[in-house]
Order: structure tokens, then C-alpha cells, then sequence
């Protein structure tokens, strides 16, 4: 698929782009092999495969849960403002 100028032009206002004028026939080849590449790749068959929530289909490795920090709450909630029952109090905001 082919970009003209004026597509070109378009693409960049939408995106809120500032295109040189000189640069334009270069974005319109970039875009055009992109958009190209992207019709290939919806030419091909697919039926049959299914779909991978990631490309290497295996258990993500995880680390142990562990407490790695004590709890410091008394020592933050010292320099705070307001706490009332170990909870920040904060303004109201919606009313």
C-alpha cells in the first residue's frame, strides 16, 4: 500500500507529529513497507494455530515470597502529618 503526501501529512497531524516537507516522501516509503509487511502478515494461514499468551510456552520463575524489610510504620507514620489508629489521615477530596 502506497502513502501519498497528503496521507503522510495526515498521519503526522493525528499523531501530533511535525513532518519536515523535505522528510515526507522517505515517512511515506517507511510507512508504506510497514503497512505492506502488515498485509503479508495477515495473508498467511492461521487456522489451527493457537494463540500464545507468550512465545515460549513456560512457567515464569518466580522468587520465593519473603518478608525482606521489618515493618518501619511506627518510624514513617512519626513524620506524619496526621495518623489517628496506625492510619494516615489525609483531606477529604470528594464530597
Amino acid at each position: 500500500m502506497a502513502l501519498d503526501h497528503e496521507q503522510v501529512e495526515t498521519i503526522a497531524h493525528l499523531a501530533r507529529l511535525s513532518v519536515d516537507g523535505d522528510a515526507v516522501p522517505e515517512y511515506a516509503r517507511d510507512l508504506s513497507s510497514i503497512l505492506d509487511f502488515v498485509e503479508a502478515m495477515n495473508r498467511v494461514d492461521t487456522t489451527g494455530v493457537e494463540p500464545l499468551a507468550h512465545p515460549l510456552e513456560m512457567p515464569q520463575r518466580l522468587r520465593e515470597d519473603t518478608v525482606t524489610e521489618g515493618n518501619q510504620r511506627d518510624r514513617f507514620q512519626a513524620v506524619a502529618p496526621q495518623v489517628e489508629g496506625g492510619l494516615y489521615l489525609v483531606p477529604r477530596v470528594i464530597e
